[in-house]
């Protein structure tokens, strides 16, 4: 009930806003990380954004912040390691997305793209590139298998709001 009072609550917020504002807005709720593409998508529906627009602008937003995590998480975390009151916090990250990659190590970038694709909490470009980094993956290889994972996962979820949308309006 909790989230889709958040949705609904987003949703009209984003309605008070011009087309491009909330196109705009819809791009930065999907560069957030947990709420991304998944919880992005909803708000935009709720605000009335055309399906194709929702899609494009959260799939980029959710990509937005990929090429950072991928080419900059392990210097982020090896300054982090030195730090002895951020150590605890970078073991932990590591720890929690090394235990998702699970069979990623044996389908590497197939692996990873399915990874993101799953439409669930915690399986989205923000984890997918993490998991990416720490398994020093190249960012040439790991960002089509993350685009590809945000396109699918974004489509899922693109066709079930704008499907569950229509049959509530109806």
């Amino acid at each position: 009930m909790f989230l889709s009072e958040v949705f609904s609550s987003l949703g009209d917020w984003l309605k008070g806003l011009p087309p491009t504002g909330q196109a705009v807005m819809t791009f930065f709720i999907s560069m957030v990380p947990v709420i991304e593409l998944r919880g992005a998508i909803p708000v935009a529906a709720v605000a009335g954004l055309p399906w194709y627009t929702a899609f494009f602008v959260s799939a980029i937003g959710n990509m937005a912040p990929v090429p950072f995590i991928v080419a900059y998480t392990r210097r982020v975390f090896l300054w982090m390691k030195d730090r002895n009151r951020l150590a605890g916090a970078v073991y932990r990250l590591e720890k929690r997305a090394l235990a998702k990659a699970g069979k990623l190590y044996r389908y590497e970038l197939i692996g990873l793209c399915l990874f993101v694709a799953m439409p669930l909490p915690g399986t989205g470009a923000w984890t997918g590139a993490l998991i990416a980094a720490l398994l020093d993956m190249r960012l040439k290889n790991a960002f089509p298998a993350i685009l590809a994972g945000v396109v699918i996962a974004a489509a899922v979820v693109t066709g079930l709001t704008y499907t569950a949308a229509g049959i509530l309006s109806s």
